[in-house]
């Protein structure tokens, strides 16, 4: 993936190195196996994910800020160059888009949507309309899920997030949650969680197919990337997950999609470049 000669947003609030916030305790690679599927597979808020692993930690009250801009090394400048190419492909196709705030952090921070850690991998809180990101869940990924470490990898879950915030400003999200509150049971409730998320994979495509023009070039798909991509998409089906975590597929449990739905939807994405392709609910 073509990135380095992309434009810096300056929109990044740099965290790393200020603690977490609040200190995780034992448990080691089961915590955060666990804590990964909680996110993954049942569609998590960190406040839940925080109960799930409070055993194993202890708390303190830390509010956090950090240094805003461009950080200097280059996974933060990564992450600073993807992040305002995705807000240049959006800004022209939504007339009121606002820009989200990205926040770096290590271990834990302070979330508009309570205490997120790194465990949770990556994740948006409508609250703060922010996205938040603990550089070491790339690792994980790859080693633990089984990942690709490609560039266009890791930004296509940045954008995944990024289409949570489109997600919010266009009012589905709270649509979402109306409907799940109305619904019947949890496996239908789960449902709707599905085509959010599925929908959220198709913004990421929408974005990967309008980058280079957005840009002018400068941040762009090579041969292989989308390929890497969707071998990302398939190591966080609900199904592939569910197998690793306990050996077994539970449909009605799904909330982010199997990793066939993933795929597809993240390459019909890429493929149209139009948003109003990513109708993930009819």
């Amino acid at each position: 993936m073509r990135w380095q000669g992309g434009r810096r947003g300056g929109n990044v609030e740099d965290r790393r190195g200020l603690g977490p916030g609040k200190a995780v305790g034992g448990g080691g690679l089961i915590v955060v196996v666990i804590a990964l599927v909680g996110y993954f597979v049942f569609g998590m808020e960190p406040k839940d994910v925080e109960r799930l692993i409070e055993s194993t930690s202890t708390q303190t009250s830390s509010p956090q800020s950090g240094e805003i801009g461009t950080p200097e090394d280059q996974a933060g400048q990564f992450v600073d160059v993807v992040g305002a190419n995705i807000n240049d492909v959006w800004s022209g196709m939504l007339p009121d888009y606002r820009e989200p705030t990205v926040v770096l952090y290590t271990q834990g921070t302070t979330t508009g949507c309570g205490y997120g850690q790194a465990a949770m991998g990556p994740f948006y809180c409508p609250n703060d309309q922010t996205v938040y990101l603990d550089l070491s869940f790339w690792q994980q990924m790859e080693d633990q899920l089984g990942a690709s470490g490609a560039d266009f990898a890791r930004a296509y879950v940045i954008a995944h997030e990024f289409g949570h915030h489109v997600q919010t400003l266009t009012g589905t999200s709270q649509q979402v949650r109306q409907a799940q509150q109305q619904a019947g049971s949890q496996a239908e409730a789960n449902k709707y969680s599905v085509a959010l998320e599925l929908q959220a994979d198709c913004y990421a495509g929408v974005w990967a197919a309008n980058a280079a023009k957005a840009s002018n070039g400068a941040v762009a798909l090579e041969p292989g990337d989308m390929r890497e991509g969707l071998k990302t998409a398939n190591a966080i089906g609900d199904d592939m997950l569910q197998k690793r975590s306990q050996g077994r597929v539970t449909p009605e449990a799904f909330t982010h999609g199997t990793a066939e739905q993933r795929m597809t939807w993240l390459n019909r994405g890429y493929e149209t470049g139009d948003p109003r392709q990513c109708d993930t609910f009819n």
